[in-house]
């Protein structure tokens, strides 16, 4: 099923355009207060704001706002089913009980219902806790018997919610796997902040930050060639935003970029980006011999470990250097440095 949104909450300060088409599953990534949440609110029913538009295989669920016919279909009656961060499940249902709850919910006899409860079970790979009940599963048991539960419904359109966002990092592969696997060819809105959520299981990312869509495109596309700050720290990467001018990414402070173009070199006086790994980059206490094409003057914000390294935080930049570098330099947050990347290690490409 094709969905179409578009939505303007004035107190939220959320204005946003999607469509996900029919078999995709969309990505919706953004910082906390970006609007993803109120996004998913007003596809599922359960947030009406002043203007908003919801179609979903043709049908219309909301219409709302100047002009619009006052359509408000019930979040129960919309076909849609939405799987948070919380299982939630009935704590005196067995998991087979509660899969089954949503064809029951539909008019399905009750052997039936077990039937396809027990098939969704099977196929999320819990079959054999069908008799146990929530209080006896760990939590990524339980999550997927919430998975389960959600698709024995046959829902038009699935909206997930963080839904490993509470769960131990051992059991995240499998259930990525299993998520793979059972979203092939549904319709599918996923709300996460792990680039491997979006790597894995959606087609196509779209990010928000501020309430407004900020960057869309195809997922390995969107984490390998980022375009808003969002996005590039999800990959992991440094961001320069700015514009092309004399062969370089200029940016608000009037600092040149020098990188490799990729793909079509950017219209002169057009909007830029460049981008780096911060294991590129290098820090000095001052200025370098030489006039590096790159050279940031810049003050530490944070030093930051991570696993064997220290990063270090310098404004929007970031280096990732070793312990001992870290030492030897005298890094702290305040001091005055110099960071420094080839331009071999910078790509460039139109904004």
């Amino acid at each position: 099923m094709t969905l179409e949104l578009s939505l303007h909450a004035t107190e939220r300060d959320v204005e946003v355009a999607l469509e996900v088409a029919d078999g995709e599953t969309l990505a919706l990534l953004g910082p906390n207060g970006s609007g993803k949440s109120t996004a998913l609110g007003v596809v599922a029913g359960t947030l009406v704001p002043e203007r908003a538009r919801v179609v979903l295989g043709g049908r219309v669920l909301t219409d709302v706002g100047s002009g619009a016919r006052g359509t408000r279909v019930a979040p129960h009656a919309r076909r849609t089913a939405l799987l948070g961060q919380d299982a939630l499940l009935f704590p005196h249902l067995s998991a087979l009980d509660n899969v089954a709850f949503g064809p029951r919910s539909t008019g399905a006899r009750r052997a039936s219902a077990r039937r396809t409860a027990q098939r969704w079970l099977d196929e999320v790979g819990v079959g054999e806790l069908a008799e146990r009940r929530p209080a006896q599963l760990s939590g990524g048991q339980a999550q997927r018997v919430a998975v389960a539960r959600a698709l024995a419904a046959e829902p038009d359109l699935l909206l997930l919610d963080e839904p490993m966002a509470a769960l131990d990092v051992a059991v995240l592969p499998e259930l990525r796997r299993t998520l793979r696997r059972v979203l092939a060819e549904r319709t599918t809105i996923v709300v996460t902040h792990d680039p491997l959520d979006a790597l894995m299981l959606a087609d196509r990312v779209v990010v928000l930050e501020r309430g407004r869509v900020v960057e869309q495109g195809v997922s390995q596309e969107v984490l390998s060639r980022p375009r808003s700050a969002f996005a590039a720290r999800l990959a992991g990467l440094d961001l320069v935003v700015g514009t092309w001018r004399d062969g370089a990414v200029v940016d608000a402070d009037g600092r040149a970029v020098h990188g490799r173009v990729v793909g079509e070199p950017p219209a002169e006086g057009a909007a830029a980006v460049a981008t780096f790994r911060p294991g590129a980059v290098a820090v000095y206490r001052e200025a370098v011999a030489g006039s590096p094409r790159n050279a940031f003057d810049v003050v530490v914000t944070e030093i930051e470990p991570t696993a064997d390294l220290i990063r270090v935080h310098a404004g929007a930049l970031h280096a990732d250097v070793t312990v001992q570098a870290a030492a030897e330099l005298g890094l702290e947050p305040g001091l005055r440095v110099v960071l420094v990347v080839k331009a071999t290690e910078v790509a460039v490409y139109a904004r």
